[in-house]
């Protein structure tokens, strides 16, 4: 195992000890396998990526596992969708304790959907690629919640990161890091054709292979944005019905993250569509060709690449702390907030601002509002939408934050922080 220390890797072993399964999902090479195979070195390794295996598995699943016998690790489980109800036979008739299997896959959606045989008996986690905790050792694992108590505890072990645009535009795979001489483009190039011919291939037709990267190229430049499909299908030249299915794609094999927009009854005006995040910058960055770290930082992505580094930053905090997010946070874009007035020949006119709120965590009845700001100057004023959340009357709007490049913790109000990228 590389010397870069997972944060997940106490999770999945107390976890081990106390479900019958647990289940890792993750893009491609963000080192699930290795983490597994450091973790459980001592257990029986499959991987059905292997046609043959796969196909051995596929023609009886009851006796393929009786053979196996446990504890079992499979990986890439979710290309045989019959093993799971067949771990569930085998955990029932066998009557199987804690530690008997391990699944893990880069096919999120399936490999989740699979698990649902294994309700109540299966653990179900993700990793993600390094974070900045990791790449700098920094031995802190809670999930970013803003409270007084987690900025009390974070501060213990505060240690000053680098230059985070070398970190945006080289990406976060293990393998960039395990070996400093990895050419980046050459491992890119390799990684895409790798995700095509093993996770894209099967679910589309070969002749749209090249149609599909042109789509990812296309995604990668909104990263940070809206999503519409009518806008990526006019590009790319397909019809919008192709599109819902390749964004499905990139979201079940943790290419991209669509983050939810926060609304209720209370904001009317909210914009109803999620977000797209690429979950590496540094294929958004080799898919757009932004090709050194310069160009990068300097060009037009440049704030959306930063807000995209922060968000996935902001929910590898709750992945590697093993806490589920999916229905924790949100963003918020619309035009609840109030007015602005508007000088004109005609006279004094009344407009509709639109407003966003980059980043909402809901723990409870409190909700934590984050604005997302590549600057050293930060103000009020940047979090001049919070208060929108203050229409949710059946919740309460706590401590805000601006995360920016700011080197120290500032109040700026007493319910409005700001914080440097280390408070993470």
């Amino acid at each position: 195992m590389y010397s870069i220390k997972r944060h997940l890797l106490p999770v999945l072993e107390r976890r081990f000890k106390n479900n019958i399964a647990i289940s890792l999902s993750g893009a491609r090479q963000v080192g699930k396998s290795t983490l597994c195979n450091y973790l459980f070195h001592d257990v029986k390794k499959i991987n059905f990526d292997n046609k043959l295996l796969r196909a051995t598995a596929e023609a009886d699943e009851a006796g393929f596992l009786t053979k196996q016998g446990t504890p079992l690790f499979i990986d890439e489980a979710q290309k045989v969708p019959t093993i799971f109800e067949a771990i569930k036979d085998k955990i029932e008739a066998d009557h199987l304790g804690y530690g008997s299997y391990i699944l893990s896959g880069s096919q999120k959606l399936k490999l989740h959907q699979g698990e649902e045989s294994l309700a109540g008996r299966v653990s179900t986690n993700e990793l993600s690629g390094l974070s900045l905790r990791e790449i700098y050792d920094v031995p802190f694992n809670q999930h970013f919640i803003p409270t007084d108590a987690y900025l009390r505890e974070r501060e213990k072990c505060l240690k000053k990161y680098g230059d985070v645009w070398e970190i945006i535009h080289r990406g976060q795979y293990p393998e960039l890091y395990e070996n400093k001489d990895k050419e980046w483009e050459d491992f890119y190039a390799s990684y895409i054709n790798t995700y095509l011919e093993r996770d894209v291939a099967d679910l589309i037709s070969t002749n749209n292979l090249l149609t599909f990267t042109k789509f990812m190229t296309c995604v990668a430049a909104r990263t940070g944005n809206v999503l519409v499909y009518s806008n990526i299908a006019s590009e790319v030249g397909v019809d919008e019905k192709t599109i819902s299915a390749w964004i499905s794609i990139l979201t079940r094999s943790n290419i991209i993250y669509l983050l939810q927009p926060y609304c209720n009854s209370h904001l009317n005006r909210a914009i109803k569509a999620p977000k797209i995040y690429f979950r590496d910058t540094g294929l958004a960055c080799y898919l757009t060709r932004w090709l050194t770290k310069e160009t990068a930082q300097n060009g037009y992505m440049a704030g959306n690449l930063f807000e995209t580094f922060v968000i996935n930053e902001l929910i590898k905090s709750f992945s590697n702390a093993g806490e589920k997010y999916d229905f924790s946070i949100f963003y918020y874009r619309g035009k609840d907030k109030k007015k602005k007035r508007i000088k004109t020949d005609g006279g004094v006119v009344e407009e509709e601002e639109e407003g966003e709120i980059d980043f909402i965590i809901q723990d409870g009845n409190n909700l934590y509002p984050i604005e997302i700001k590549e600057t050293e100057s930060p103000t009020a004023s940047m979090a001049s939408t919070f208060d929108v959340l203050d229409k949710d009357v059946d919740k309460h709007r706590a401590t805000g934050v601006i995360l920016c490049t700011y080197p120290e913790k500032l109040y700026l109000r007493d319910n409005l922080v700001c914080l440097p990228l280390e408070y993470i």
